[in-house]
C-alpha cells in the first residue's frame, strides 16, 4: 500500500457566527421560544487540502488539521504556521514520517488542552504505520511558545484499529469508517470517537476499540466512572456504534452528545450514557440476518446498491437494534431513513441528567 500527501485542492476554512437576530413580528407570530439564527461566514483561511477539524484558544487561535497534510496554527494576526507535517509532506517545521492518510483516514481530529496556558498542550488524531498493521493513535505534542513548532510527541493511543484492507461494501476502500473527532468536556477528559472499519466484529467487541467512544485523561488512561461493562477495556465510555465522527456537550450540564453516519439511511444524533451501548451490530447471523454477508459484514443489507424503501432498508439493518439490544441509548434525532448526510458537531440539545455536570 501507498500512501502519499494528496494535492492540494484550494478549499477554504470558514468560520461560522451565529448570532441571535431579530425576524420582525412575522416570527414573533409563531410563538415565543423559537430560535431565531442568523449565520454568517467569513474565510480565515484558504488553498488548503482537505481541511478537517479546528481548535481554538479563547484569543481566537485557531489550530487546524488537514487530512492528508497536518497540524498547523493561525494566529490572531492572520499569519499561519505549518507545525507538524506527515509523510514528506513540505512546509512543516516538524514531520512525522509515520503518518500517512488513506480513504477516510488521515490527520483527523485537534484538540486543545484545558490547562493549555500552563502546559502548552494540544492532541491529534491521526493513523500511522509505526506499527504492523497501522493504527489509529491519539498524539500530544508541547507547543513552542512563539507558535513556531511542536515537540515532545507522546502517543497516548496507539490501539485504535484503522481499515488496511479493502472490503465488498460500498465506500469499501482502506481507510474507511475511521471515527477521528476528538474533544475535551467541560470536566477535563478526552472523548475520542472511533469507526467500524466496516469489521462487524468492533462494535461490539469488548477489548477493540472500533465503532466505541472513548473517554481518557491525557495521559491516555482511562477516565474514572467510565461505566464500561465487566470485561471492557476501561477507556470505552460507549460502544455499539459505526461512524462517530462529531461529538459535543450540553452546555448547561456537560452531557457528551455525537452525531454517527448511517448506512444509505438512519444518520443519528444521541446523547451518551456511561457504558451505553449505541445498538449498532452489522454481524451476520444477528436478528434474522443472512450468515453470508459480503466479507461478513451486514451493514449494506439487505443489498447493498440497489435501491429499495428506505424504511425496509432500515428495519432490516437499523443503526440502533432495540430488538437485540433494548437497552440501547435510543437517539433523539434521525433523518427519517434517508440517505446520510455529514454532520459534524451539535451545539445545543434538549436538557438531559448528567452524571459530568461540570463544576459552578
Amino acid at each position: 500500500m501507498i500512501h502519499q500527501p494528496r494535492a492540494r485542492t484550494a478549499l477554504p476554512l470558514i468560520v461560522m457566527a451565529a448570532s441571535a437576530a431579530s425576524l420582525g413580528s412575522q416570527a414573533i407570530a409563531q410563538g415565543a421560544g423559537m430560535n431565531a439564527t442568523r449565520l454568517g461566514h467569513e474565510v480565515v483561511v484558504s488553498d488548503l487540502g482537505t481541511p478537517w477539524d479546528m481548535a481554538f484558544l479563547p484569543d481566537g487561535t485557531l489550530f487546524f488539521t488537514e487530512q492528508c497534510e497536518g497540524m498547523s496554527v493561525r494566529l490572531p494576526s492572520g499569519e499561519v504556521t505549518g507545525l507538524l507535517g506527515m509523510g514528506d509532506a513540505e512546509g512543516y517545521a516538524t514531520s512525522a514520517e509515520d503518518l500517512f492518510c488513506d480513504g477516510q483516514a488521515g490527520m483527523n481530529g485537534v484538540a486543545v488542552d484545558p490547562d493549555f496556558d500552563e502546559n502548552r498542550r494540544v492532541y491529534v488524531y491521526s493513523v500511522s504505520d509505526m506499527s504492523s498493521p497501522p493504527t489509529n493513535r491519539v498524539l500530544r505534542f508541547t507547543v513552542a511558545e512563539d507558535f513556531s513548532d511542536v515537540s515532545e510527541r507522546t502517543d497516548i493511543v496507539e490501539d485504535i484499529p484503522y481499515k488496511d484492507a479493502a472490503t465488498d461494501h460500498p465506500f469499501g476502500d482502506t481507510g474507511a469508517h475511521n471515527g477521528g473527532r476528538i474533544r475535551f468536556g467541560p470536566e477535563g477528559f478526552l472523548f475520542v470517537t472511533t469507526g467500524d472499519n466496516h469489521n462487524a466484529e468492533l462494535p461490539q467487541s469488548p477489548d477493540r476499540l472500533g465503532g466505541k467512544v472513548l473517554r481518557i485523561d491525557t495521559d491516555g488512561e482511562a477516565a474514572p466512572d467510565n461505566g464500561a461493562p465487566e470485561g471492557f477495556d476501561p477507556r470505552i465510555f460507549t460502544y455499539g456504534h459505526r461512524n462517530v465522527q462529531g461529538i459535543t456537550f450540553h452546555p448547561e450540564d456537560g452531557t457528551p452528545i455525537i452525531t454517527e453516519h448511517g448506512p444509505w439511511h438512519s444518520d443519528e444524533i444521541t446523547v451518551l450514557e456511561p457504558g451505553g451501548n449505541g445498538g449498532w451490530d452489522p454481524r451476520p447471523g444477528i436478528s434474522g440476518r443472512p450468515d453470508d454477508c459480503p466479507d461478513d459484514y451486514c451493514g449494506y443489507m439487505p443489498n447493498q446498491m440497489e435501491g429499495m424503501n428506505r424504511y425496509e432498508r432500515a428495519a432490516f439493518m437499523p443503526m440502533t437494534d432495540f430488538e437485540v439490544y433494548p437497552d440501547a441509548m435510543p437517539p433523539i434525532w434521525e433523518n427519517n431513513n434517508y440517505f446520510p448526510g455529514r454532520g459534524q458537531s451539535l451545539r445545543a440539545a434538549p436538557p438531559v441528567p448528567s452524571p459530568f455536570r461540570p463544576p459552578a
